[in-house]
């Protein structure tokens, strides 16, 4: 028998449906909150990761960042490591977009491999939605995740590497289909 899902991540799952609620993808039909349930089942069904706490930051990945929920929520709510790796997943939108992508690169770079494998789920879902994108944005994007994935590379825990592999490759595919 399976083992049951904590409470918790069932939980978060309901939060981050609550929180992004009114939010649409980038197809403007496809609910917002499938993106972090989709970066939950790649952590867990794709890269193997079965703790509920990485679980759990997976799916609230964008609250801090795209949502009314600020870090206190998440602590009370969720307690300090989930609500940590979440903010670490966060880009400070106060910050000037160079600026902010700057200290979010160097955040991810020094993050542990918990939130190095959350952002990886992120990028291979990101890339999976690709084809939503005016083909002359694909291009920028492109290079804001291979961006990330350099960032992420840097000090690898074994725990994110097979990660790793597997959206690196996704993003050369997608990059040069020809090859």
């Amino acid at each position: 028998m399976n083992d049951p899902i904590p409470p918790a991540l069932l939980e978060a799952i309901a939060f981050a449906a609550r929180a992004h609620k009114p939010q649409f993808r980038k197809d403007n039909q496809t609910p917002y909150v499938s993106h972090p349930f989709r970066v939950c089942l790649v952590v867990r069904q794709l890269f193997g990761v079965d703790d509920p706490k990485v679980l759990m930051a997976a799916v609230l990945h964008d609250t801090v960042e795209d949502t009314n929920t600020d870090y206190d929520d998440l602590i009370e709510k969720f307690g300090p490591e989930v609500a940590e790796w979440v903010a670490q997943l966060s880009k400070d939108k106060r910050l000037p977009e160079a600026e902010r992508e700057a200290a979010y690169m160097e955040t991810l770079s020094k993050a542990p491999w918990q939130v190095k494998v959350c952002k990886l789920g992120d990028i291979y879902d990101n890339l999976n939605d690709i084809g939503y994108l005016k083909p002359e944005n694909r291009k920028k994007t492109f290079g804001r995740l291979r961006g990330y994935l350099d960032c992420l590379k840097k000090d690898l825990p074994q725990q994110a590497r097979r990660p790793y592999e597997i959206v690196a490759e996704l993003l050369a595919r997608l990059e040069n289909p020809a090859r």
